[in-house]
């Protein structure tokens, strides 16, 4: 099947997939060919293609997949090459996913569905970082 990998700035891969493991918001899910047609959206994760025997991993914070008859699509908030992350990248992405915590604690109030998504986006980068083998500072919450 196609897999279909695109940011805002670039599109980072276009590979003939044999299988493809996306970080949905609902809970991970495998691809493969004859998928049910689905779309869904991602939290941040690292999302994973099998082609042609290799394992294709990038890190996303975000965004959305659509499963088709011909693949998958997968349009993400931000991604990166696992193999090209750096601490630097690291560090922006948990300090955006710190700021828009904040950001929705002071609008929200005593708002707890809002507040917790954006808790959970914000534990979420930090298990990211430890997936990968970069640190992350603890999320003051």
């Amino acid at each position: 099947m196609q897999f279909e990998l695109v940011s805002p700035e670039r599109s980072l891969a276009s590979l003939d997939a044999a299988s493809v493991q996306i970080p949905g918001a609902d809970g991970d899910m495998t691809i493969m060919s004859d998928h049910a047609p689905t779309i869904t959206t991602l939290r941040p994760g690292v999302l994973r293609v099998e082609a042609a025997g290799t394992t294709h991993e990038y890190v996303v914070t975000g965004g959305f997949a659509e499963i088709g008859a011909q693949g998958v699509s997968v349009l993400a908030e931000q991604a990166v090459a696992k193999g090209d992350m750096t601490q630097d990248q690291m560090d922006a992405m948990f300090e955006e996913a710190q700021d828009a915590y904040t950001r929705t604690k002071d609008a929200a109030g005593n708002e707890p569905g809002l507040v917790d998504d954006a808790a959970k986006l914000l534990a979420d980068m930090v298990a990211v970082g430890g997936e990968i083998g970069l640190s992350t500072k603890q999320p003051s919450l």
